[in-house]
């Protein structure tokens, strides 16, 4: 009896099986992006290029804001000799700067107070570490569930014209400032001011103590990670800040 031929299985060209592969390959991924869509919560998005990540951390605040924020004169002034301009005699010659200062000013992130002893003027570096405080700030808020607010700038680069207008009203002033290098700023912890960031639904209010403690974690972060020095001032009630680079 004469047996049945086999019959050939019948593959597939090298170049179609490839395609095949491809194809099914792009259907697997599309199907879990669209899986892991449903499972992450909604986010709602700011204006292009920004995320709003609406959070519900817990405020901590450090232990003690003396103790954690004791960066004396003598180990700022240091880093503002190193990283800063030479002490600049009035606004005129801090205005002839303009290749090494930057003149800051109201922005999403921060308010500038209206300045009688120091001018708005910056390092580029010093700014940068500014507004990084700034956004990290607002970012912690969202983080937080709470109401974004801006920080408010209280002291900045004082000439040598200022030093001397300040010392015949506190004869405390420093004549040898970390101010007169540009790398040092000022912000308040007594005051916040109000933000046009976007709001969205389920923000809640933040008192002022505890809008302290939240930019006390985004500075303390920021001086572990050696951006910046801080000192917590009680007098003038601030965190005095000199940038580390």
């Amino acid at each position: 009896m004469q047996s049945t031929p086999k019959r050939k299985k019948r593959r597939l060209k090298k170049k179609y099986r490839r395609a095949l592969q491809v194809i099914l390959a792009g259907l697997v991924l599309f199907i879990a992006i669209g899986v892991i869509r449903k499972c992450l919560p909604d986010r709602k998005l700011s204006p292009p290029g920004e995320e709003i990540v609406i959070g519900h951390h817990p405020i901590r605040g450090v232990r003690s804001y003396s103790k954690e924020f004791s960066d004396l004169n003598p180990v700022q002034l240091e880093a503002a000799q190193r990283y800063g301009v030479r002490p600049v005699k009035d606004r005129a010659e801090a205005d002839s700067l303009k290749d090494v200062l930057v003149r800051i000013g109201d922005c999403d992130v921060y308010t500038v107070e209206e300045l009688s002893h120091s001018i708005p003027y910056l390092t580029f570096q010093a700014a940068g570490v500014l507004e990084t405080i700034g956004r990290n700030f607002r970012d912690s808020l969202y983080a937080k569930g709470r109401v974004p607010h801006r920080l408010i700038v209280t002291s900045v680069l004082r000439t040598q014209e200022d030093v001397t207008r300040l010392r015949r009203s506190n004869v405390n002033a420093s004549e040898n400032s970390t101010h007169c290098h540009a790398t040092t700023f000022d912000i308040t912890y007594a005051r916040f001011a109000h933000s046009d960031a976007p709001k969205p639904e389920g923000l809640r209010e933040i008192s002022q103590d505890d809008l302290k403690r939240v930019l006390a974690e985004v500075l303390r972060d920021l001086h572990e990670k050696g951006l910046c020095y801080v000192k917590y001032e009680r007098k003038q009630p601030c965190f005095h800040i000199t940038a580390r680079r």
